[in-house]
C-alpha cells in the first residue's frame, strides 16, 4: 500500500505482411499451458515492466516535474532515454555526494538506530523528498538512500540494452 511507481516498457510487435522474416516477431500465448484465444496475429504492442518502486517520493518527485509537467495525477507518461539519463545522473551525483552514518532514524513515530545521510544538501536541492497521501517517509536516510541506489542501479541495466521501445511511468497510490 502507499505510493507506487511502476516504469514500463512498449515494444511494437505488429507483423506486417511487408515485414521481412527476421523482423518478424513469433508471439505465442498460452493459458494453463494449452494455447490461449487471443489472436496472436492481433498482438500490436507488449509492455513489459522495467523498474517497480514503492514509496520512492523522491523519484516520484522527478517524474512529476520533469516528465508530467507537474501534474501529479496518476496518468500514464511517455518517457524517453534522454529523462532516464538525467535521472541516473542525478542520483549518482547525490550518492557520490554523501554516505550513510550511524543515527536515530523515525519510523512512524517512533525513533530507532538506523543510518543517515551524513551531508543530505546536495540530495535535498537536486533529488528533493515529497510528502503525499501514503508516499513514505521524507527524512533522508537509509531508506532514501537505498531507493535512489536502486534507481541507479536499475537504470544502469536498462540504458546499457538498447533493443527499442518506449518508456512509460505510471504511479499510483
Amino acid at each position: 500500500m502507499g505510493l507506487d511507481m511502476y516504469l514500463t516498457k512498449k515494444y511494437y510487435v505488429k507483423n506486417w505482411e511487408h515485414t521481412v522474416p527476421e523482423n518478424k516477431y513469433e508471439i505465442t500465448v498460452l493459458k494453463g499451458g494449452k494455447p490461449s484465444t487471443i489472436p496472436t496475429d492481433k498482438i500490436t504492442y507488449i509492455t513489459t515492466e522495467a523498474m517497480y518502486w514503492n514509496q520512492a517520493n523522491a523519484i516520484h518527485k522527478w517524474f512529476v516535474d520533469n516528465v508530467q509537467d507537474g501534474n501529479d495525477d496518476c496518468g500514464y507518461y511517455y518517457v524517453d532515454s534522454d529523462k532516464l539519463k538525467e535521472l541516473l545522473a542525478l542520483c549518482t551525483k547525490v550518492l557520490n555526494s554523501t554516505a550513510l552514518i550511524k543515527g536515530k532514524i523515525v519510523i512512524g513515530y517512533r525513533m530507532e538506530d538506523g543510518e543517515l545521510m551524513e551531508d543530505s544538501s546536495l540530495a535535498e536541492e537536486l533529488l528533493p523528498s515529497t510528502s503525499g497521501f501514503f508516499f513514505g517517509g521524507t527524512d533522508y536516510d537509509e531508506y532514501y538512500y537505498h531507493k535512489l541506489q536502486y534507481t541507479k542501479t536499475e537504470l544502469e541495466k536498462l540504458l546499457a540494452i538498447d533493443d527499442g521501445g518506449g518508456y512509460e511511468y505510471h504511479s499510483s497510490w
